[in-house]
């Protein structure tokens, strides 16, 4: 699977992450104590919808673009908001965000939604490899003290950068799925760093596209056993098309107690807004429970 993040910015599989991504970020933004990010594979940070790529696939009209058009209840509105916010930051005002979907012109990646909620104390770690992407995460970020851009290795910073001396945060893991054999490293990897901080949160992103490897992988998450870590499966449509990215899912260990509801309710309304039939599906629960818990 190729996924050049240019063509895809913005698309459905964006817009799950990122909610996910803000809700935690949200949770660890009430405590006072600092907390860090750390990126695996950062990306550009900051996507042109008006640019060739993205106007060739035209995904974030029914990703981002969708969202904007759609009326949902408070509670799932206040849900929403910390990520709506961030991509409100980086777009021209609008009478409101109907009007924003019609004048849209730059999704945030991961970093800037980071950016956008971390607070003075916390730190951002971001990785990425490629000489021009990185180029273009570091303008993205700006000069921004908490910000680190380096051109590590996702999977080395695996085991590079863990624990952070914070203590606390999040470590976002979302490959490019270009080459043999993802799954297996995304589940060895997140193993070898749990062993060496088994207190932070791991956010891991995966395409449901192949479904044997993708039940390949969730057994192998399953047999590292891991305490604490929820699945959040999300379908684009009822009937899978080969070849085809139908759905994405993350793997979330030490979830915030309050995540698993969070997802049940705003996703569940998101489910109808992104699906391609009108049969979104989500599903959330635990691979591994907390030992000696009981189910959420």
């Amino acid at each position: 699977m190729n996924y050049r993040h240019a063509f895809h910015a913005g698309n459905f599989a964006d817009v799950v992450k990122h909610v996910v991504l803000a809700r935690i970020l949200a949770y660890l933004g009430h405590k006072d104590a600092a907390y860090r990010v750390i990126d695996t594979h950062a990306g550009a940070g900051l996507y042109d919808l008006t640019g060739d790529e993205a106007r060739r696939t035209g995904e974030w009209e029914g990703g981002i673009g969708a969202v904007l058009r759609a009326r949902f209840t408070p509670a799932v509105t206040e849900l929403l908001a910390p990520w709506l916010d961030a991509v409100r930051a980086v777009n021209p005002p609008a009478a409101d965000d109907a009007a924003l979907a019609d004048a849209l012109s730059r999704y945030p990646g991961s970093p800037l939604i980071a950016q956008a909620l971390t607070r003075p104390q916390d730190r951002l770690l971001l990785c990425e490899t490629q000489p021009g992407v990185r180029a273009a995460l570091e303008e993205s970020v700006g000069r921004d003290a908490r910000a680190k851009v380096l051109a590590t290795d996702g999977w080395q910073a695996l085991s590079a950068y863990v624990p952070p001396k914070e203590r606390r945060g999040v470590v976002l893991v979302d490959p490019p799925f270009e080459e043999p054999g993802e799954f297996h490293r995304l589940a060895h990897g997140l193993a070898e760093a749990h062993r060496r901080w088994a207190g932070g949160i791991y956010l891991l992103w995966y395409p449901i596209k192949d479904v044997r490897a993708v039940d390949a992988f969730r057994r192998e998450i399953e047999r590292a056993g891991i305490p604490k870590t929820l699945n959040i499966q999300f379908d684009l449509r009822a009937v899978r098309q080969a070849d085809t990215m139908t759905g994405c899912g993350l793997i979330v260990v030490n979830p915030p107690f309050t995540l698993a509801e969070e997802l049940r309710s705003v996703l569940g309304a998101l489910a109808p807004v992104l699906a391609t039939d009108g049969a979104g599906r989500v599903r959330v629960g635990w691979l591994t429970p907390e030992r000696g818990s009981g189910a959420l």
